[in-house]
């Protein structure tokens, strides 16, 4: 692992002890630390959870920001904050690992496309300044062969 990754965690209606940090750092890195370098920022929110029928428990949503794709958002409810967050950590590293892996593949499907086809760019371009200067310095006057000079 290049290093441990920022995690930003936040709790609502009862306190983040130092120990329940410590879990979810070394719960967090278990399941994303070799998605590492894919990932920007990864933010854990724990909260109570009162169901509308009545049940209570713990939900704890990790939200995780990737490199030019959507956010990741998983959300789990158990009646226990340490497996809430040990399905919700293992849900966000199958989710994590499968997006990556479909843009990796989506990339290896793609057609062979030149950069000057993707970009939409052809040979006589009137408007590129470069174009014209190149066309003044080639066209430079020829001087006839004088007589009696060999080259």
């Amino acid at each position: 692992m290049p290093g441990s990754m920022k995690i930003d965690m936040h709790s609502q209606h009862f306190p983040l002890s130092e120990p329940l940090q410590a879990y979810i750092t070394r719960r967090i890195n278990f399941a994303l630390g070799s998605q590492y370098n894919n990932i920007m920022r990864i933010a854990v929110k724990l909260s109570d959870s009162k169901e509308s029928n009545g049940a209570s428990g713990k939900r704890c949503q990790i939200l995780v920001k990737l490199a030019g794709q959507a956010d990741v958002v998983i959300e789990d409810i158990q009646a226990q904050i340490y497996v809430a967050i040990d399905r919700a950590a293992s849900r966000a590293s199958r989710s994590v690992t499968r997006r990556i892996a479909r843009v990796r593949n989506k990339a290896l499907r793609a057609p062979d496309i030149s950069v000057a086809d993707y970009y939409g760019l052809t040979d006589e371009d009137d408007n590129d300044p470069l174009n014209s200067e190149f066309v003044e310095f080639t066209e430079y006057p020829t001087k006839p062969a004088e007589e009696g000079v060999t080259r």
